[in-house]
């Protein structure tokens, strides 16, 4: 392998961390919104949870891509991921449907269960080194958003 393919297989590609972290915003900006703006809250949740939603359907999907393009995953690996594929949207689309707290809930899990089928994909996929990192990082902050909108849901008095 070439130094520039390992720094490469290392490091992401520049669009990917732009791309990667950009995406972030929406959730820091939206938890951040539903602390500051309470009389809107109902609103910045709603819009927290849809965005999650649409995130999570994102990353399931990229199983379904592993599993068309990686020559060298075993045709059982292969299916596992074509049919893990599919689960984030169906955990993500009902969470659209229920209050805010529940909803971050489903979707917290959503995220957390996608990391371990990224770890089992990792390693056999040949994966650059630079995904799993990159997927814990972006998970962990869209969690902790999704925390912050549950708190916020939950009715105090």
């Amino acid at each position: 392998m070439s130094e520039l393919a390992q720094a490469s297989h290392r490091q992401p590609p520049t669009e990917v961390f732009w791309l990667g972290y950009g995406g972030l915003l929406p959730f820091i900006g939206l938890a951040v919104l539903l602390g500051a703006d309470a009389q809107r809250a109902a609103l910045w949740s709603q819009a927290l949870v849809g965005y999650a939603a649409v995130i999570l359907s994102f990353v399931g999907a990229l199983h379904w891509g592993f599993a068309m393009s990686l020559p060298g995953l075993g045709p059982g690996l292969r299916r596992r991921a074509l049919v893990w594929s599919v689960v984030p949207a169906l955990l993500a689309w009902p969470a659209t449907l229920l209050p805010g707290s529940v909803a971050s809930g489903i979707l917290v899990a959503g995220f957390a269960l996608h990391l371990v089928q990224d770890l089992r994909l990792a390693g056999p996929a040949g994966l650059p080194a630079w995904y799993l990192p990159l997927r814990w990082r972006l998970s962990l902050v869209a969690g902790l958003c999704l925390l912050a909108n549950a708190w916020y849901a939950v009715p105090r008095g």
